[in-house]
């Protein structure tokens, strides 16, 4: 059987750059949609489906399943049950996943497939890519034959896929990552969560407040590379929740025995109907033959890039979670974006000093800029305050005050430095966090600034005023 071979020019007009994208996810969009703007040909390359991980099976579905499961803890139980009779919810998982699936469908046509569509300096190859050299490419088309890609610049943005603990008899056993578990249509009566960090808990509330019994075996706590208070105020909700945490434990085999899985543990045996994995994600580097280009990955096989996107190779840049940047989407997409900048002949840099975070558990945790722990290990001197959620007016009034916002400050100036809050709606709280911290205010000029009263983000001046003064001696809303 013969195999078709088909070439792409360096160049498919002769008068502009050509750009090739490896991946179709928020980096490579970002990154294929500014090139065009800055007046190049694209040709974007995807081995499986459009939109990448976000889109189908990451941010948006589990923040659509993290909220219809929000809604059924709210009608089980608030803090208002006394005079709001509390009801029982009946969960019907097959009609939420076709409602999950029909929103992720319709934003990735009208985010993904339909802007590539319409875009005629866009050319969109199905298949899977891997370099012949610094300048080429060659994709193993999903209908047959191959086509080869030469090319001017080159982003990668392949992102990153579950990685599997060295566990004794998992790979051996029909195990969940977050895309099954967002996939399946039913809630296990039992479920078992590997993991402590981001996905794990978030996920491992979801289904609980679903109505499965869950237990967490976290390596050591949950959020164990955050400051301690978070991993801590976060366990005591969840077991408040009756979800079980075992913290300190590792699973040292795992058997699939008459549909049941069984863990055992130093200081157990744990038995569920489903187990979850989500003990972080690994770059899509391997297969992309990235030695023939000369690009450098480290030890974790992610690609090595500076604050330009730029690889060890000069015409290739990389952006997403396939490089050591954080893994996060928008910090995918704008280093997709600054990549393309720089990929056509513009300066641009990714600044991630100031870079907010949030996990959508209940209560969120969301954090901003250096730790206490952080900050020591860069030599800074540190002030600090912790203002709990029963001095916040809102969180008084949701009746509702686990939590609590800490404010780091640099103790020579008194710049705000970092920021790290558990509360309801921490996530809505801290950007502001983050443009105080980019325009380098001071805890003091946080606490002189108008917050509107009965908000969440009132308690980052609460938490200002607290360097100075005792904040349960201030009247309601005193500025």
């Amino acid at each position: 059987m013969s195999v078709s071979k088909s070439t792409i020019a360096l160049d498919k007009t002769d008068s502009h750059l050509h750009v090739a994208i490896i991946g179709s996810g928020g980096a490579a969009m970002a990154a294929a949609l500014k090139a065009v703007e800055q007046g190049a040909q694209v040709t974007l390359i995807e081995r499986g489906i459009i939109g990448g991980t976000c889109v189908n099976v990451g941010c948006v579905p589990s923040k659509i399943m993290i909220r219809a499961a929000h809604i059924a803890h709210l009608r089980r139980e608030s803090p208002f049950d006394g005079g709001i009779a509390m009801t029982e919810p009946s969960i019907q998982r097959n009609k939420l996943l076709v409602q999950q699936q029909a929103r992720v469908d319709e934003l990735r046509h009208a985010k993904y497939e339909g802007i590539l569509e319409g875009n005629p300096a866009i050319t969109v190859l199905r298949g899977e890519a891997h370099f012949k050299d610094g300048h080429s490419l060659t994709v193993r088309l999903n209908d047959g034959g191959e086509r080869e890609v030469m090319f001017n610049r080159c982003l990668i943005a392949t992102g990153a896929t579950p990685v599997l603990p060295p566990i004794p008899g998992l790979k051996e056993i029909p195990y969940w990552t977050s895309t099954e578990a967002l996939g399946s249509n039913t809630i296990p009566e039992r479920l078992a969560v590997i993991g402590s960090s981001v996905v794990a808990v978030e996920l491992a509330q979801a289904f609980a407040r679903l109505g499965s019994q869950v237990t967490i075996l976290a390596r050591s706590t949950l959020f164990f590379r955050e400051d301690p208070a978070i991993g801590e105020t976060i366990t005591a909700a969840f077991r408040a929740e009756g979800i079980t945490v075992l913290e300190h434990t590792q699973a040292s085999q795992v058997a699939y025995v008459n549909d049941e899985f069984v863990l055992t543990t130093e200081h157990s045996i744990v038995s569920a109907d489903k187990l979850l994995i989500a003990t972080g994600r690994a770059a899509n580097t391997r297969g992309l033959a990235l030695e023939a280009a000369g690009v450098t990955v480290n030890g974790q096989g992610a690609i090595v890039i500076d604050k330009a996107m730029r690889t060890s190779s000069p015409h290739i840049y990389a952006a997403g979670d396939c490089t050591d940047q954080p893994q996060f989407v928008y910090v995918a997409a704008a280093a997709g974006t600054r990549a393309a900048v720089n990929m056509t002949g513009g300066e641009a840099v990714l600044d991630l000093t100031a870079m907010p975070t949030v996990i959508f558990t209940d209560p969120q945790v969301a954090t901003v800029g250096y730790s206490e722990a952080e900050a020591h290990l860069k030599g800074i001197e540190t002030d600090s305050r912790t203002l709990t959620l029963d001095n916040v007016p809102r969180a008084l009034a949701n009746f509702d005050t686990r939590g609590f916002i800490k404010l780091v400050a640099d103790a020579g100036s008194g710049r705000l430095i970092g920021v790290q809050a558990v509360a309801s709606e921490a996530g809505e709280l801290i950007q502001t966090a983050a443009l105080a911290i980019q325009a380098h205010m001071t805890v003091q000029e946080l606490a002189d600034q108008l917050f509107p009263y009965l908000t969440m983000v009132e308690g980052l001046k609460l938490a200002a005023q607290t360097f100075k003064k005792d904040v349960k001696q201030l009247s309601c809303c005193a500025g």
